[in-house]
């Protein structure tokens, strides 16, 4: 007896191993005239109405989502914790003096360096104060940058120095 599927329009053949059913070619379901439906799992006849599955892509947004606010909403606590271990540092830093002029390269180094380690100092321009002048003679200035870390003194610019001296307070 010839079946023609509905969908594909194969005849089936009495040579076929699909189930009664099943269409051979394009393996839908079908109901044989006068015949009994389908069994109730193949009652389906697309791929696009099969049952969505758990789980996915969503549930990890979710929680990447999640763990971002956690993240941003703690970072105020793990800046103080920084700030205040700086601080701690930076108490006991000892104190510098920087004598210099304006338009010495080697001051300008001088306080690049500084700035960019984070590190505290005060600076005397000694064309401009003849207080800083003085003090820039009795340390034994001849030129400038004159560093005072401490009790050691700096006279020109010497970086291999500066870091010997302030390595607990250098960043990186």
């Amino acid at each position: 007896m010839s079946q023609i599927c509905p969908h594909c329009n194969h005849a089936r053949k009495a040579s076929d191993n699909a189930p009664d059913w099943q269409c051979p070619a394009c393996e839908k379901a079908y109901g044989k005239a006068g015949g009994s439906l389908p069994p109730e799992g193949f009652r389906q006849y697309s791929a696009a109405a099969a049952p969505a599955s758990s789980g996915g892509i969503g549930k990890w947004l979710v929680l990447l989502l999640v763990l971002g606010a956690a993240f941003w909403l703690a970072r105020p606590y793990w800046q103080q914790r920084n700030v205040a271990a700086e601080m701690a540092l930076s108490a006991n830093q000892p104190e510098i003096q920087l004598y210099a002029t304006e338009w010495c390269g080697y001051c300008k180094a001088s306080r690049d360096f500084f700035q960019a380690n984070g590190i505290r100092y005060t600076e005397h321009d000694i064309e401009k104060s003849s207080v800083a002048l003085s003090e820039h003679k009795k340390l034994g200035g001849n030129g400038v940058p004159l560093i005072v870390v401490g009790d050691e003194v700096i006279r020109g610019w010497n970086e291999g120095r500066l870091r010997e001296l302030l390595k607990p307070w250098l960043r990186g």
